[in-house]
């Protein structure tokens, strides 16, 4: 069967190419076609091995079955354009400027007592490095559907929340907001909770990618919370 296999940053840039057409034999599965894209290209290898696959945009263990009708990708460990002018769309991936006030009047409602506001800025040292800028990438369909999934296993836990979340891509200078998260909920004690599990989730299986440019070089930047598992539970997750 033939497969078309979209490439996200770390994983585009080693096999020089956004995309991957090739053939593998029916009844193949994720780890066949990593083993595949090994073979072909055995310098991607370290940044395959740490790579998840994405099948009809959802996160998909090795043994997951591929047809050629699927919409497969290839994600790396992520870093931590939908339509902004209707207020309603509470998610979103965007190339322009984020208005903090924008993504607050998102959740604002008369029954929430408390808002937690989370914004994520570029600084211009990292481990005592200068940045000059950074550019963030994202798989824009499936990184609004991992948000209003976060969105969904907040509501569990913290009945009465209401989320807003915008992640900007491109090129972003020093001191621009990355991203901005807005929670909303009846008490001020659980505003800090949902707060911060929204941002450490969002970190953990929404797929963007930063990639770093300093004085002396570039280098993107995966999951920095141990071995990523987007696969793991967000109810798994403390408070």
């Amino acid at each position: 069967m033939k497969l078309t296999v979209q490439l996200f940053a770390g994983v585009a840039e080693a096999l020089g190419s956004r995309v991957w057409e090739g053939e593998l034999p029916d009844g193949a599965r994720v780890a066949d076609l990593f083993a595949e894209l090994i073979r072909q290209h055995p310098a991607a290898g370290p940044v395959l091995r740490i790579s998840f696959a994405s099948v009809n945009q959802q996160f998909s263990p090795p043994d997951t079955e591929l047809s050629e009708a699927d919409e497969i990708a290839i994600l790396p460990p992520v870093s931590g354009g939908q339509d902004a002018s209707k207020t309603e769309q509470r998610f979103e991936i965007t190339e322009r400027p984020i208005s903090v006030d924008a993504v607050l009047a998102k959740v604002r409602n008369p029954l929430c007592g408390a808002i937690n506001l989370f914004v994520g800025t570029v600084r211009e040292l990292t481990q005592g490095k200068r940045t000059v800028h950074l550019e963030y990438e994202a798989y824009a369909p499936m990184a609004v559907k991992m948000m209003e999934q976060i969105d969904r296993e907040i509501a569990e836990r913290w009945p009465g929340t209401l989320v807003a979340m915008s992640h900007r891509i491109g090129k972003l200078e020093i001191e621009d907001a990355a991203v901005v998260i807005a929670v909303a909920t009846p008490h001020r004690a659980a505003s800090y909770e949902a707060g911060r599990y929204a941002i450490e989730r969002l970190k953990e299986i929404v797929p963007i990618w930063k990639k770093e440019i300093w004085e002396d070089g570039t280098e993107w930047i995966g999951h920095q919370q141990g071995p990523w598992d987007p696969l793991r539970a967000g109810t798994e997750r403390e408070g």
